[in-house]
């Protein structure tokens, strides 16, 4: 009895100051899962999302600072060159860098809600609201983007972030939608969500405890696809001159640097430094996108673990290969010929057509 009594008081506290502990082990157990491709890619966004953090608090400039240096190639004053307008080029790709990581975050955050909300939403409750929601996506989905996002820029009274991100975020969730819900509808009818109905819980406790946590890497990697997005349609905006053309982002940049024929008269250092970072930051995105689809579909986790025997890719869902000796000797044109002639057929053959085919000889 004495032995029964105490072991739960020494247990208790074990377990709880062990919980934390556990929690970074499985962290750090997710992030050992990720290809390399995708620590590679998290590492170069977490540069970018450093570099917007500080980067305006280090800038060398005001990024609206004019001085008698116009058009200076990068020199140990201005390590980036200067603007028509003797502007400094680094201190506006600093600035340039937070503003559009901030616009394409929120982008981020408000359409992946929306995807979330709509796409577990309409499969969770089915019927006829799985119908009217489906359809809303699908007209959102068949709108082309660019030309509505210009349109409707070009209409609204301010061009600041905000009502890009509004517009943005307007047209950015039905991708999203799509996806979460073809994925809920596979959740919605097992066993533990049946358990969960059984016991009397309510509806949005099912969806917020149950349903949402089974769909966090999809969810993740809708928000990054997203992300990319907005970069690429904020910066495609900018350069057409539907944005804020006072404030610094990359795409500003870019058009300042097209207006001021930075190209035809080879003043690289106006153009190349914005373009580049959005090439990386676009890159960074997709290779953590990668990883995080690997984490979530067992499928592609298995094309990284194939291997090859006798020359040939062989997958964890293929059935066990089976490779005759002389196949193993044979070079790959020998093996491709091979493959047309009637040899080939009669390895082929079925085991159990064998003795039949010897007994029509025979007769």
């Amino acid at each position: 009895m004495t032995m029964l009594s105490t072991a739960p008081a020494t247990e208790l506290p074990g377990a709880r100051a062990g919980a934390r502990p556990g929690a970074l082990s499985g962290l750090a157990a997710t992030w050992r899962r990720l290809p390399a491709t995708a620590k590679a890619g998290a590492f170069l966004l977490l540069f970018f999302i450093l570099a917007a953090i500080i980067g305006p608090e280090v800038a060398p400039y005001a990024p609206g600072l004019q001085t008698p240096l116009a058009n200076e190639a990068p020199s140990g004053a201005h390590l980036l060159g200067t603007t028509a307008t003797g502007q400094d080029v680094l201190s506006q790709l600093l600035t340039g860098i937070r503003l559009t990581l901030e616009l394409a975050f929120w982008v981020g955050v408000i359409a992946t809600a929306l995807a979330v909300l709509f796409g577990v939403t309409a499969a969770f409750l089915g019927g006829i609201w799985d119908e009217l929601l489906s359809l809303l996506t699908n007209v959102f989905l068949v709108i082309p983007a660019l030309p509505l996002l210009i349109l409707l820029l070009g209409l609204m009274p301010g061009k600041g972030q905000l009502p890009t991100i509004l517009v943005l975020s307007g047209l950015g969730w039905p991708w999203g939608a799509r996806v979460i819900r073809a994925q809920t509808l596979m959740i919605r009818n097992r066993d533990f969500i049946a358990a969960a109905r059984e016991t009397g819980e309510h509806s949005w406790r099912i969806i917020v405890f149950e349903l949402i946590p089974n769909e966090v890497s999809l969810i993740a990697a809708s928000f990054v696809n997203t992300v990319l997005y907005a970069i690429g349609a904020s910066v495609a905006l900018a350069f057409v001159g539907l944005a804020d053309l006072t404030s610094f982002s990359l795409g500003t940049i870019l058009y300042w640097a097209q207006s001021g024929n930075a190209l035809q008269q080879s003043y690289w250092w106006w153009f190349v430094p914005p373009g580049v970072a959005v090439a990386l930051i676009g890159t960074a995105l997709v290779m953590l996108n990668t990883g995080i689809d690997e984490l979530g579909n067992p499928r592609l986790r298995d094309v990284r673990n194939a291997t090859k025997i006798a020359g040939r890719r062989i997958w964890p869902t293929d059935p066990t290969p089976v490779v005759g000796a002389a196949n193993g000797h044979r070079g790959k044109l020998a093996s491709f010929l091979h493959s047309f002639s009637r040899g080939s057929l009669l390895e082929e053959e079925p085991a159990d057509q064998a003795p039949l085919k010897k007994a029509g000889e025979l007769r």
